[in-house]
């Protein structure tokens, strides 16, 4: 083989990229049409899917044989398609840990902003930003309890590092930008110790309120409706929670919150922050840029962050001991203690 074979250049990357809104748009079909809780109980063939959600064979053959390919189903010799082990815990609607209202909000509210992407880029600023309550509150009205899945994990593991279970006296979590109350919920499943401060904005606080009542533990939170820019924190928190907030505020309003946060701590106190981090020459983490790409098209102000830049902003906030826990979420935790 030539040297110019060996580094030929091809076509195929980018033609996978030109059809890489095609998987969750059929992800979206499938969950839609009912097709992977029709499988959850075991193999059917297309005629059976088909009966089962009152879908033509046509479309449901093909749209399975592509899931297939996308292993997200799978298909034995007779024919019948059956679930995978991912999709089976994740695209189900039934299950805690179901994951298809990310889809519904890739489709609906995402996908139609970033078809401005060129002139986005042209004006640095979004069409219409959502980290401003004007604009946002119905944007996270919408899609903040279909995300709880995605943070419950790490919000339960987070109970764990912090040695929640073992309290022996009370624990004042402040929750802060609540959305869903996916952290504070899980921390105060996690000990009868755990009483939750939940801030957000007024009309997303309304959902906060019912996602904790379905959990019955409305008698262990209370709620504060407001800006995170000038909402009354309180002070004392033994623990503030920081959940995937802020890539959407960008770095002189995190900064901002940062210190306002360490002033509603006590002493020894603990904040935790979930961030999508990007590598430091913002050079390899795909998920982390593209996502800045899209605090790009929704934000006004927001991007993505590295670990060392996070931890420069909790230092300057009087923050020490800054460390980084791996989690089952789509990013890692980020830990620092107000010093005693």
């Amino acid at each position: 083989m030539t040297t110019s074979e060996a580094t030929a250049v091809t076509p195929q990357r980018l033609m996978q990229m030109a059809w890489g809104y095609a998987p969750p748009l059929m992800i979206e079909a499938a969950i839609r049409n009912k097709v992977f809780d029709a499988l959850n109980g075991g193999a059917k063939s297309a005629a059976e899917v088909a009966s089962a959600t009152g879908t033509s064979v046509r479309g449901l053959t093909i749209l399975m044989n592509a899931l297939t390919g996308l292993e997200l189903l799978a298909k034995d010799t007779a024919g019948r398609y059956s679930l995978t082990p991912e999709s089976a815990t994740f695209l189900v609607s039934t299950k805690p840990t179901f994951l298809g209202g990310l889809l519904r909000h890739t489709s609906t509210q995402l996908v139609p902003k970033w078809l401005s992407l060129t002139d986005i880029v042209r004006s640095g600023k979004p069409a219409r930003g959502v980290n401003e309550e004007e604009t946002g509150s119905e944007f996270f009205e919408q899609f903040v309890e279909d995300i709880f899945p995605m943070s419950y994990p790490s919000a339960k593991l987070l109970a764990e590092t912090l040695a929640l279970p073992q309290a022996a006296k009370p624990v004042k979590v402040l929750d802060l930008a609540a959305g869903s109350g996916v952290w504070g919920i899980a921390l105060a499943q996690s000990s009868p110790q755990v009483s939750v401060t939940a801030v957000d904005w007024p009309k997303v606080l309304p959902v906060t309120q019912n996602v904790v009542k379905r959990f019955g533990l409305s008698d262990r939170f209370q709620f504060v409706a407001g800006d995170l820019s000038t909402a009354n924190f309180g002070t004392a928190y033994d623990v503030a929670t920081l959940g995937h907030i802020l890539h959407s505020e960008g770095k002189q309003s995190s900064t901002a919150l940062l210190k306002k946060t360490f002033n509603a701590l006590a002493p020894g106190g603990t904040i935790a922050i979930a961030e999508f981090l990007v590598d430091e020459e913002r050079a390899t983490s795909v998920m982390g840029l593209i996502f800045a790409v899209n605090m790009l098209v929704n934000t006004n102000d927001g991007d993505t962050f590295t670990f060392n830049e996070i931890s420069g902003w909790l230092r300057d906030a009087g923050f020490t001991d800054m460390r980084s826990v791996d989690s089952p979420g789509p990013s890692p935790l980020i830990l620092a203690t107000k010093p005693k």
